[in-house]
């Protein structure tokens, strides 16, 4: 392959050569570079190299590093518009630039809440104008989050919402979600729904059993969140509506996803990168940090979840980035905000599967680029011709100490305060633009 040179080209071309290239598409591992022509990948493998390259092309020599597609989120609370004490787009994009993440699907639940067609494109002209990687919207499923008047999906989905969803609210009325699901079948839309029943999880704030008892909390039992999944498979099977279960945490929810998955219903799920790498021991002395909805579950639920995720039950990891500030955190257990930051930790966290032996590489990377892609149907989570040179560069064994005060979120309410982590983003590309690079 020989590239011509020619000063025609608007763009200066950039080359990663020299790196271990993620295909989250393939079965074997591929050496060599990619080639990046005006933002999109136009060369990949062995003959991306110097001798073959434009002499006016950038090289990046990667030294043997992984270049991978760029991470993408799709579960992520960036803040605005009304909640920009705890982030912003300019904020959250920053931090999502430093993990890899070049795409994040931001939750709708905010102030005011993404119901109307002017907060999508609000959204969109903010993403535009003050962020570092894409951000897509996704809209509210019903109207103010409340759960009883569908939400305008088709005039939502015109104005760029590519998934409709009430965030953190669980839908409790059946008959509105079956309403909700035949509108987004007729549109061809994607539900995401965080499945718990609230009067069964009522004023629990940690995982039911034991260690719950012996810190003198409520308990969250996993059937709150198995009931509402349950039901929802069940209005799938009579509507045909695409369906993603915002995050499953249990045994019991993977038995229903897998029944649906063979049943051949259009079911996808996702899990936090916090369930699974962490479990309920690690709230230890009431770490408020790690108080989270749906809480840490047990550790042969987190087990269970890393054997799904191998096998391909579970379809996605996301960050579910929830940034909340001091004043919310720093309260006793049964009084503290739920939620923590992961834009800038999820790859770091995710390595730890890989080094422990318990996921290959690829499956990890596909689970975090390809997968969300092809639900949300979108160009990139791809290492292919022509696709966006969306592009990670990272070493998965470097290590580190996460400083919480050196993380680009406005909040630091991570749960990896202080840990050892192994795998540093060095490179993050978005349309072919360097928007972030370790110094």
């Amino acid at each position: 392959m020989k590239v011509q040179s020619s000063p025609s080209i608007a763009h200066q071309p950039l080359a990663l050569v020299h790196a271990n290239l993620i295909d989250p598409a393939a079965s074997e591992r591929i050496d060599g570079g990619v080639l990046i022509v005006d933002g999109l990948i136009r060369g990949i493998g062995p003959s991306v190299a110097a001798p073959n390259l434009p002499a006016h092309a950038r090289i990046i020599d990667c030294a043997g590093d992984c270049v991978a597609p760029g991470l993408i989120d799709m579960r992520a609370f960036v803040g605005e518009p009304g909640a920009e004490h705890r982030e912003t787009i300019a904020t959250a994009t920053a931090a999502a630039a430093a993990g890899g993440v070049t795409t994040i699907l931001c939750r709708p639940d905010t102030n005011p809440p993404v119901d109307d067609a002017a907060v999508v494109d609000f959204l969109l002209r903010r993403a535009r104008d003050t962020g570092r990687v894409r951000v897509i919207p996704s809209a509210a499923l019903t109207q103010g989050l409340r759960g009883v008047e569908i939400a305008e999906i088709g005039l939502l989905q015109q104005a760029g919402a590519v998934a409709f969803t009430d965030g953190a609210h669980s839908i409790r009325n059946a008959q509105v979600m079956r309403r909700a699901m035949v509108y987004a079948r007729d549109f061809d839309a994607l539900i995401i729904h965080y499945a718990e029943d609230r009067d069964l999880a009522a004023e629990g704030v940690m995982n039911e059993g034991e260690f719950a008892s012996r810190l003198g909390l409520a308990g969250i039992p996993r059937e709150a969140e198995a009931i509402i999944l349950d039901r929802d498979i069940r209005l799938v099977n009579l509507t045909g509506a695409r369906y993603h279960a915002a995050l499953v945490t249990s045994a019991l929810s993977l038995d229903i996803i897998s029944k649906a998955k063979d049943a051949g219903l259009p079911v996808t799920c996702a899990v936090s990168i916090n369930h699974l790498t962490l479990n309920e021991s690690d709230i230890g002395d009431y770490r408020t940090f790690l108080k989270l909805a749906p809480p840490l579950r047990h550790e042969d639920e987190r087990r269970a979840l890393v054997a799904g995720l191998a096998s391909g039950l579970i379809d996605v990891i996301v960050s579910d980035h929830d940034p909340q500030d001091v004043e919310t955190k720093r309260l006793p257990f049964a009084e503290a905000e739920y939620g923590a930051i992961g834009l800038e930790t999820m790859l770091s966290a995710a390595l730890r599967l890989v080094n422990s032996g318990e996921i290959s590489l690829r499956r990890l990377i596909a689970a975090m680029t390809l997968r969300p892609a092809e639900i949300l149907g979108l160009p990139q989570g791809r290492l292919a011709i022509g696709a966006p040179a969306d592009l990670i560069r990272f070493d998965p064994s470097e290590p580190y100490v996460v400083d919480p005060l050196k993380l680009r979120s406005r909040c630091k309410n991570t749960p990896f305060d202080d840990a050892r982590m192994e795998g540093r983003v060095k490179l993050t590309l978005v349309a072919g633009e360097i928007v972030f690079e370790m110094e």
